[in-house]
């Protein structure tokens, strides 16, 4: 029985560059330290790689290269995200993730066309909590149906 009630969703919260984005817990497998990336050839810039989590072939992306944000070295605070996109995980690197809280499904608001360097099109919506302001992310759009099966055949090597 899930917590998550009609009223509120709980969500993970992490940082890309000075903006707080969110992601529904439900998606969510595990939060990860950075590990060591295997690189894989022929695929998009976003793409780092796969790594071996747990016996589980996991292709890694860098949200903020996928995002279109400026990328940065990886620090003690990089983490990589697991999440589930359909029948599959996929680890996205973060620049740190934050908190889980619950945000009332009231305050999200749609998203506006641009927010900072985020293109709407990625974007659920947007929730204002006291002084942050959460841009929560909607990962099946985030990677389109045939990104999702390119990393399939990553996935399999």
């Amino acid at each position: 029985m899930s917590n998550e009630t009609a009223t509120e969703k709980k969500v993970i919260v992490f940082q890309l560059k000075d903006e707080e984005f969110a992601v529904s817990v439900k998606q969510i497998g595990s939060i990860e330290r950075i590990q060591t990336i295997t690189r894989v050839p022929n695929t998009k810039s976003f793409v780092k790689g796969v790594i071996n989590l747990r016996g589980v072939v996991t292709p890694i992306i860098d949200l903020r290269t996928r995002l279109g944000i400026q990328e940065s070295p990886y620090n003690d605070s990089t983490r990589i995200i697991i999440v589930y996109l359909d029948d599959m995980e996929v680890g996205l690197i973060v620049d740190a993730a934050n908190d889980v809280i619950d945000i009332p499904t009231s305050i999200i608001e749609p998203a506006p066309e641009v927010i900072g360097a985020v293109n709407a099109d990625y974007i659920e919506g947007v929730a204002k909590l006291s002084d942050r302001l959460l841009i929560l992310l909607d990962l099946k759009k985030v990677l389109t149906n045939e990104e999702i099966n390119e990393l399939k055949t990553v996935e399999g090597q």
